[in-house]
Order: C-alpha cells, then sequence, then structure tokens
C-alpha cells in the first residue's frame, strides 16, 4: 500500500493543480463500488487448468491497480500467466477523481501446473530452474573484497537498463531505453570509495521455483526490514522483476530513505553467476539515477578461487646485451663519451624485488630514503663513460671530478669503476654506494628517453637490489659537467630527406626526423647522436621554387626540436626565406638535449603559395650541434 499511497499523492497533487481555476474547487466525484466496471477471465482455451487470466478494466475516466499476487499492473487490459496450480486472489484498488476505490478481491483457482511459462533462460539463471532455488549475496564481503565487480554497487542513468549478455553500459544504443536519454554510468571500485556502504555480511536473497515463485530476503544490516518472504514475479521482456508482500532487494542503509520502491527493480544483467539490479534514486537526493546493485551468486562465491596472478617482472629487468652493446650504450661509441645523471627530477631510486619495482618519483620514499641531501647531491653531479683512448670515466660531484677506467663483465653486466663509486650521497647516508661494482639492473632499446638502473646493493633474503637511475644528460663532455664546447657534426643522410606539405597546413617542411611521421622508420640520422647542451644550427638550401602570382614571397622559417624525452622541446630562432638560396636555421636549448622524437623544419605558409611543389627539392648542407 505504501506505493499505491505514493501514486495516489501525486495524482491527487495533479488534480488539484489542473483544477485550481476560478469557481471551481471540486476534486471530483468518488465512485461507489458498484459503479466500477470490470472482468477477470480464466482462459480455458489457452490453458485447461486456468493459468492464463485476462484482466479487463471498462470504467470510463478511472485508473486500475491490480494485484494479482505475483506482480501488479495499471493496464486496462492486461493478461496474466499463473506457471504453477493454486489458489490466488486478486485485488483490485481505482483511482478516481474523488479518492481511491478499494474492492474485494477476488479468488481464482488454478488448477494445473504450466511450468513453460517459467521455462525461459533469464527464470533459470535467477532461480536456477523448475522445482529449484538460488541464493545471491552482495558482492561485497566484510573484508571489503568483491569477486566479481569492482565494488557493490554502481550507479547509471535514469533511462539505463537492460544489458544483453550482461557487462557495463558502453555508451551505445544496447543499454539506453531512450534516444538522447539520460544515458551514463560509473562504476568506483570500492576500495578507493568506502563511502559507497561499509563492508559487511548483508545477507542473501533467494529466489525459488519449488513449487511457485517464492523469494526470501535476510537484512542482515538492516534489522528494521529482518527477514521477508513474498512472491515474484519477473519479466523477461521488460527485465523487471517485481517482488511482492513488502519484500525489499539487499541494499545499504545509506541509501534506504532515497528511493522509494525497491520491490520493483530493473534488471540490468543476469548471468548464470552474477546479477545487478537497479531502483531509481530520487532526485533530491544527489539527483535522479539508477542505483545498480551488484551480486554473485552464493554457490559462485563458495566455490570461488582467487585467479593467481603471475607478477608482472619490469620492463627491461636482467637485459642481455649483444657483445659490444652495453659498452655502445654507455659510451656511445668507439671515440665517444656519454653523461649520465642522477633521475632527480623523475624516479631516481628503487627497490627492484624480485624484478618488481615500487617507487614512482622520489617522494615515494621522501625523508626515510631520499631526502633533501640527495636532492643537493644530484642537482650537481654526472658520470661520464668515453671510449677516449681506452675504457674511461670521469664523476663529477661537489664540485670535484675524479677519473679512472672501467671494465664490463659481459656475462652479468657489471660494471666495475677502478677505485671510485657510482655516487656519494649525504653523508653517512644508508644508500651510499659502498662497492666499486655496479650492475645493470634494467635497460631499455629507448634508453635515450628512459635510461638505465644501476644496481649497487643486492639484499639475498629479500631478492631485493637498490638501483638507481640514470639518465643521458650532456654530450661527450669535457669534464665540468656541462658538456663539451666543440662544436659537433652530426651526420646525415638527404636520400631519407622528406620533403613537402606534410601537415597539410600550407607549411612546407623539411622532416629530419619524426616519431610520428615517414621517417621513423628509416630516418637519416641516428638518434642517438643527436646530443647538444647548447644549441643545434641547420644549414639547408632549397631549390625549385616558382611562386604564384599572388605569392607572399618572404616566409617565416625555424626549427621545431623534441629531445628523446620531450624535455626540452619547442621553437627556434625565426629567420626569412624568400625563394631558392641557402639558409640557416637554430635550435637554442633551455636544457641539454639527448635523443629526439621530432627534429623538423618548417617554412610557414610556402607551401600554398607554390605553383608547382614536385618541382621543389632541399638537402640538408650541415647541422651543428654545441
Amino acid at each position: 500500500m505504501k506505493n499505491l499511497k505514493i501514486w495516489f499523492a501525486f495524482f491527487l497533487a495533479g488534480v488539484f493543480l489542473t483544477s485550481c481555476q476560478p469557481e471551481d474547487y471540486s476534486m471530483g466525484e468518488k465512485l461507489d463500488p458498484s459503479e466500477i466496471d470490470y472482468e477477470i477471465i480464466q482462459d480455458y482455451d489457452i490453458d485447461a487448468g486456468g493459468n492464463t487470466v485476462i484482466l479487463k478494466f471498462n470504467t470510463p475516466g478511472a485508473t486500475p491497480v491490480w494485484n494479482y499476487g505475483t506482480g501488479k499492473s495499471s493496464r486496462v487490459v492486461d493478461t496474466v500467466r499463473f506457471a504453477f496450480q493454486g489458489d490466488y486472489e486478486i485485488d483490485l484498488n481505482v483511482i478516481t477523481a474523488g479518492g481511491v476505490v478499494d474492492l474485494d478481491p477476488v479468488t481464482i483457482s488454478v488448477t494445473e501446473d504450466n511450468l513453460s511459462y517459467v521455462d525461459d533462460p533469464l527464470w533459470t539463471k535467477l532461480t536456477g530452474g523448475n522445482g529449484e532455488s538460488k541464493t545471491w549475496v552482495l558482492d561485497l564481503d566484510e573484508e571489503g573484497t568483491s569477486i566479481h565487480f569492482v565494488g557493490p554497487l554502481y550507479f547509471y542513468g535514469t533511462d539505463n537498463g537492460w544489458l544483453e549478455g550482461g557487462g557495463e553500459w558502453d555508451g551505445g544504443a544496447t543499454g539506453c531505453y531512450e534516444e538522447g536519454g539520460d544515458c551514463w554510468n560509473w562504476s568506483p571500485e570500492w576500495s578507493g570509495n568506502t563511502w559507497l556502504m561499509p563492508a559487511g555480511d548483508y545477507g542473501s536473497m533467494t529466489f525459488s521455483l519449488e513449487g511457485g515463485p517464492y523469494v526470501t530476503v535476510n537484512h542482515n544490516m538492516l534489522p528494521s526490514l529482518g527477514e521477508q518472504s513474498g512472491t515474484f514475479f519477473l519479466d523477461k521482456d521488460a527485465h523487471m522483476i517485481n517482488l511482492n508482500n513488502d519484500v525489499e532487494i539487499l541494499h545499504s542503509v545509506n541509501n534506504d530513505e532515497c528511493v522509494n520502491d525497491w520491490s520493483n527493480v530493473r534488471v540490468m544483467s543476469l548471468t548464470e553467476d552474477t546479477m545487478q539490479l537497479g531502483v531509481l534514486r530520487r532526485d533530491d537526493c544527489d539527483g535522479a539515477a539508477l542505483l545498480v546493485y551488484n551480486f554473485v551468486s552464493e554457490e559462485f562465491k563458495e566455490n570461488y578461487v582467487p585467479e593467481e596472478v603471475e607478477p608482472t617482472i619490469d620492463e627491461g629487468f636482467d637485459p642481455e646485451f649483444e657483445s659490444g652493446e652495453l659498452l655502445q650504450m654507455l659510451t656511445g661509441g668507439p671515440s665517444s663519451g656519454r653523461i649520465w645523471e642522477l633521475d632527480a627530477e623523475g624516479n631516481p631510486v628503487d627497490w627492484i624485488a624480485s624484478g618488481i619495482g615500487w617507487t614512482e618519483n622520489a617522494d615515494s620514499s621522501r625523508d626515510w630514503g631520499w631526502n633533501a641531501g640527495w636532492d643537493e647531491a644530484a642537482a650537481d653531479s654526472w658520470i661520464r663513460f668515453d671510449q677516449w683512448g681506452g675504457m674511461n670515466y670521469t664523476r663529477y660531484q661537489n664540485g670535484m671530478e675524479t677519473s679512472g677506467t672501467f671494465s664490463i663483465n659481459e656475462e652479468t653486466n657489471e660494471i666495475t669503476l677502478v677505485n671510485n663509486t657510482l655516487i656519494q650521497g649525504p653523508e653517512g647516508h644508508w644508500m651510499n654506494p659502498t662497492t666499486h661494482v655496479i650492475k645493470v639492473i634494467k635497460a631499455y632499446d629507448d634508453f635515450q628517453s628512459r635510461g638505465i638502473w644501476f644496481g649497487t646493493s643486492y639484499n639475498a633474503d629479500s631478492d631485493e637490489w637498490l638501483a638507481f637511475h640514470y639518465i643521458l644528460g650532456g654530450n661527450e663532455g669535457n669534464g665540468d659537467g656541462e658538456g663539451t664546447t666543440e662544436p659537433i657534426a652530426l651526420n646525415f643522410d638527404n636520400s631519407k630527406l622528406a620533403i613537402g606539405d606534410i601537415e597539410e597546413n600550407g607549411n612546407l617542411r623539411l622532416e629530419l626526423f619524426n616519431e610520428y611521421g615517414s621517417t621513423m622508420d628509416d630516418p637519416g640520422l641516428t638518434r642517438s647522436d643527436v646530443a647538444f647542451s647548447e644549441k643545434v644550427e641547420i644549414t639547408f638550401s632549397l631549390s625549385g621554387i616558382t611562386l604564384n602570382e599572388d605569392a607572399a614571397g618572404s616566409y617565416d622559417a625555424k626549427i621545431y626540436f623534441a629531445d628523446g624525452d620531450w624535455a626540452p622541446q619547442g621553437d627556434g630562432n625565426v629567420i626569412t626565406v624568400n625563394g631558392d638560396g641557402t639558409y640557416t636555421v637554430t635550435y637554442e636549448a633551455p636544457s641539454p638535449a639527448q635523443g629526439t622524437f621530432v627534429f623538423v623544419i618548417d617554412v610557414v605558409g610556402l607551401a600554398a603559395d607554390l605553383a608547382d611543389m614536385d618541382a621543389v627539392s632541399a638537402n640538408i648542407e650541415e647541422i651543428i650541434m654545441y
């Protein structure tokens, strides 16, 4: 009766508003029960046992509310099919302009079972099948564990509904009942949103087809509801479940007062092991929405065995190098050198246990591991490995430079620094390396942007390495930590130069390299050779330029550059291009650059003014790095 009273209250409010006209204050006439014309017909031609019952309401200007034991209806003509034999009481309440008219119940007798009415896959999934029962529980336990869903409660728009085959709504047509309607979905993970409901044993909900469609709900977390029993009806076409006798689905106390009807629920998804049931939250409780409670079958929960997930070893852990490859990575090759700096602005240190690290940045172990002293030590330090007359290293720290030789054990990836350690942090700090031998723990093919992890100590009990993350700094270097002052020429194969209106924006582009362009797979330069501390200059020539009659004739040209980790990146200095000729453009780096993602020259607007793009050719004359 609670829902009927709410319905009637809204009805009366509507009557009142529409009747507020001058000199007319009447609510209307309340009909006498004798004036209500209706029929309840058992169709024995369809079912010899009288299972099919036709409800007809023939009274104009009034609205029926049928309650036939296994469900409710407000249709003028409706057909009810009872699967099980027995006596059924049919109640009819009629909403009239003057109020609600209660009629005496009518009892009908069904003399035979017709189980075809519950012989449907959805009925079977819900109940276990004819003569069976199935118990469902909320997918949350006392420990806060959900075994199938990421949490026990999801949120959907008010026009969302059945999701064919189960699963979460993906924004498509399936699961949205009205085109352009209120359709959305939020599926919060309980562990990060414990405000959804407290962890606990919420009880159980059993749907049975043992002699009838019966439902029993035990509300462990809502003592005011306790144990409830009644009948139910599953509308397999509308994907609705109606619980009778004021039975409510399992739910949390924090939403109890925000839902008017816990007995008529939308089936959002239903499988052999999982079920999602939605109820409408009122607009005055944080906005109208479907609260969708997630259930798993008791059998599924009792037999659930957590999947053993093999730990994912960090990418690059325990790398394998070809002969000479590690030396090439460290130094850049014969007669070359590379500066490596501690990744203080990123993730400088980690404890890599069984191949799995855990730190994300310096703050992951702030103070008890990484601290202000390490910030200071890393800010002005580097180590250079080179092959200038042998295998040498130079360590620069706190204004002091120490040098020596190093060797590599290619079987173990160990690097021995003769008479030195990798770095010296705050005095007496436990992370300070104490050995001359460091081990490459992790390395990558794209080391130019991702660096190398050097392990400095190992704990066999925990299979754990203390490792420092080094990234490329300036180029070859001269011992002062600022890189070499001698300019370096970068080799470039002009047969690999891409030229044209590549971005289709009217600019003439000379693409030396672009991670996202045609030069990615076959570049004209070696990415790791791109290294400069101050600036890079490109001298290029253009020929075959013929301009349209209305062309501007003068165009801005500049380098756009991004190094191997996008810092530094940006536009170079602007020069003027006005036709065939040789030009020089410059990019000044705000910080040392190592490697490249994008290395192009753009002549702004020139492509749009060309009479014949195919006639234009370009050549990279020289690339000088400082």
